[in-house]
């Protein structure tokens, strides 16, 4: 009998006993194509030997120092490393432990600099509905998925959410693309100027939405509008790249697309590629200063931040991506695997919407296709996805209440990448079986 606390009671999952590569293997010896490197986390694969070694490395001079007594060479290291390449003002890193702690620490950050800056009564967040942002309850706050926030409602601090740029079930009828990303940016503005312009701190999003909705990209000139919104009204942007950052999109950071940069950023996921629990929020030289030069401190903290295994784990991941092109060959294997999950699933009954960038894809499942109307909740079909995908060997990351919490159904790939040709063809002929298994 297992005393571990899975996160699904009712089910027992097999003991993950190696990785070599793209695939994770069993107790029994089957091998599993991870289609979605967990929860976009696997970036480099599993096994990666550079990482490891420093690792090790790391271990044998000291494994932990409290950033309340000291700094450490392997987290300077990674704040320079990211500092290099982060865009626009972006200047200082705090490091964390995970996604959920970046997004916690950005939001009391931005509190925190209003507060330095003399203007306490700026305390509103404005986030998007069907956004995730963690699973603290800040983070939960500002999240805008209902499914996960309905039971800890009491807790939960207010937040106000906008529409979410979804061009696939939002653009009107013969209204452009950059007509409607103009429209859905301008609702910030709308909601800023309801709460009223002095009490609104920060305004949080995904440049492109993970978990919840399935890399649901951005219409362009999108972000380019929120930022002047933000700008005109001395609102902080927080751009929340947990899941979406550090290569996964084509570029090492993902609103580099975009053509913006924000206040505050957040890291997690591919930063350590899973080999070392790490996150990281960048917040710009104006904000740190704001600290520095008023009460110096900041005041919040986790007892593992800066931690310095973690932190040459997520410079030996870093390093690795930019030191072997692995950016660019996102952009190459995502064109492939966009091109394959187009031509089989294009013209598929129930695919509604095949979308995303670099090796983070979505496709969103409909009942039918000409009025897009979605399954029936009760019929599970993000479940089934994921069950009958993993019975063939393929981890991927279906979810389901893509349109509202409630409705609407899609599975989210983001495999290493690291991935072949081959196993591109795997993914697809795996994911294809497991549709046909689920909707028949």
């Amino acid at each position: 009998m297992s005393h571990v606390f899975p996160r699904h009671t009712k089910s027992a999952p097999p003991l993950a006993v190696g990785g070599e590569g793209c695939y994770l293997i069993d107790s029994t010896g089957k091998r599993y194509l991870d289609g979605s490197g967990g929860a976009a986390v696997s970036c480099l694969g599993h096994g990666d030997a550079s990482v490891t070694a420093a690792i090790k490395a790391q271990l044998d001079k000291v494994a932990f120092a409290h950033t309340g007594f000291f700094t450490s060479e392997p987290a300077e290291a990674l704040a320079d490393l990211l500092i290099a390449h982060a865009p626009g003002d972006l200047d200082r890193v705090y490091l964390v432990s995970g996604g959920s702690e970046a997004t916690e620490a950005a939001i009391k950050l931005a509190r925190q600099y209003w507060v330095e800056k003399g203007e306490p009564q700026r305390g509103r967040l404005i986030a998007r509905k069907q956004s995730y942002h963690g699973n603290t309850i800040g983070a939960l706050s500002a999240g805008g998925n209902e499914w996960r926030r309905a039971q800890f409602g009491p807790l939960l601090l207010d937040v106000s959410h906008i529409e979410p740029c979804y061009e696939y079930r939002n653009r009107a009828a013969g209204e452009s693309l950059e007509a409607y990303g103009l429209r859905a940016a301008d609702a910030l503005e709308a909601e800023i100027l309801r709460l009223g312009p002095e009490t609104v701190m920060a305004f949080m999003a995904e440049p492109v939405v993970g978990a919840t909705a399935g890399a649901l990209t951005p219409a362009p000139g999108y972000f380019r509008r929120i930022r002047e919104i933000c700008d005109r009204y001395g609102v902080l942007l927080i751009l929340d790249e947990v899941m979406c950052g550090m290569g996964r999109t084509g570029s090492l950071f993902a609103c580099e697309q975009d053509g913006v940069a924000p206040d505050i950023l957040c890291i997690a996921k591919g930063l350590g590629a899973g080999y070392q629990p790490i996150g990281a929020m960048l917040c710009t030289g104006a904000i740190y200063d704001a600290i520095a030069h008023g009460s110096g401190f900041f005041q919040h903290g986790h007892t593992y931040i800066g931690h310095p295994t973690a932190a040459a784990a997520g410079h030996a991941v870093v390093s690795a991506i930019l030191d072997r092109g692995l950016v660019e060959r996102v952009r190459v294997q995502g064109a492939k695997l966009m091109e394959r999950l187009e031509d089989r699933f294009g013209q598929h009954p129930h695919v509604g919407d095949i979308r995303g960038r670099g090796l983070f894809r979505g496709i969103e499942f409909v009942e039918d296709r000409e009025t897009k109307a979605p399954f029936d909740p009760a019929r599970g079909i993000a479940a089934k996805i994921k069950k009958a995908a993993f019975e063939a060997g393929l981890i991927c990351y279906p979810m389901a209440g893509t349109i509202d919490g409630r409705s609407g159904d899609h599975v989210l790939l983001a495999p290493p990448f690291i991935i072949e040709d081959g196993q591109i063809d795997e993914l697809v002929d795996k994911l294809d079986g497991a549709i046909l298994a689920a909707i028949g």
